[in-house]
């Protein structure tokens, strides 16, 4: 095959800058995955209440329980993404955060010990938003603006 010929490297992957890792980018995969081991946590504690306890509805408990397990591949995957500066992970890392921001609102809206939780849960939400759309993380992500393109 000439040199004509042969495909050009996946842009999107080779995109990361050269060096070390921004501590931000670092920082945002940490809060993210902390985010999808709450929800691995919570789904394994819901479903094991749920199989051994007493709850009102046994079907309802079980399913909310692989519901969370399912739904914390999400931020584990853009987690692993971002350490490996995966431009493709900045996306699901910020719908996670901003679909953190409505449960941590409700979660303050109870009267109840979720108050405490809810708080944790808008300043990681926050933070990480504030993280994951630092010029810093994204040219360490190789994301060009609108009208960059090369």
């Amino acid at each position: 095959m000439s040199s004509e010929q042969k495909s050009a490297p996946d842009t999107t992957e080779a995109a990361a800058v050269d060096g070390p890792r921004p501590r931000r980018l670092t920082y945002a995969a940490a809060l993210t995955a902390l985010e999808g081991a709450a929800l691995v946590v919570g789904g394994v504690w819901t479903l094991v209440l749920g199989l051994t306890g007493d709850p009102d509805d046994r079907k309802q408990a079980v399913t909310l329980g692989i519901t969370l397990i399912v739904l914390a591949l999400l931020p584990l995957l853009a987690a692993r993404g971002l350490l490996l500066c995966r431009s493709w992970s900045r996306g699901p890392a910020v719908i996670t955060q901003i679909m953190a921001l409505p449960v941590a609102y409700s979660l303050l809206q109870a009267e109840s010990m979720a108050i405490p939780v809810g708080i944790a849960l808008a300043v990681v939400a926050v933070a990480s938003l504030v993280l994951l759309v630092n010029p810093a993380t994204t040219r360490a992500l190789g994301i060009k603006g609108p009208g960059r393109a090369e």
